[in-house]
């Protein structure tokens, strides 16, 4: 039991990893989704989400060349409650906040796309440095 929760702490040491697992908590979303919310590289969002998959947090839906990962259906009891002490303690940080605002974004973009694929994620990542500019200008 002991050895389990290092493992999953450990697991959970990192922020990428811990904002990964905050969004897939809301919907399954692919990798170049979450390349686009979290701004990290697709070898990097992939590193991570394998750690967490073979931690025995997610699970992974394929279709076409698309990988699609959410929160395991059959979670653990001691992973079920390492994720609701994050949920509960993250619900009011900033970070994740703005994820979850990039989230919808990054939906409604890819809506009206009509598709989730790199060139829509060059898209809305060009989409959001140029609004993000914007709102530190009328700053």
């Amino acid at each position: 039991m002991m050895k389990t929760m290092i493992e999953i702490f450990k697991l959970l040491s990192d922020e990428r990893r811990i904002r990964i697992l905050m969004l897939l908590d809301k919907k399954e979303l692919s990798v170049c989704q979450l390349m686009g919310i979290t701004g990290a590289s697709q070898p990097l969002v992939s590193r991570n989400l394998s750690l967490l998959y073979r931690g025995g947090f997610l699970e992974e839906r394929r279709e076409g060349k698309h990988r699609f990962y959410s929160i395991r259906k059959d979670l653990s009891n001691d992973r079920k409650a390492a994720l609701d002490l994050l949920s509960g303690h993250l619900k009011l940080d900033a970070k994740c906040k703005d994820d979850l605002v990039t989230l919808k974004e990054c939906s409604v973009f890819q809506k009206k796309a009509g598709r989730c694929d790199m060139k829509t994620l060059q898209s809305f990542i060009k989409w959001k440095q140029g609004r993000n500019k914007n709102v530190k200008a009328i700053k």
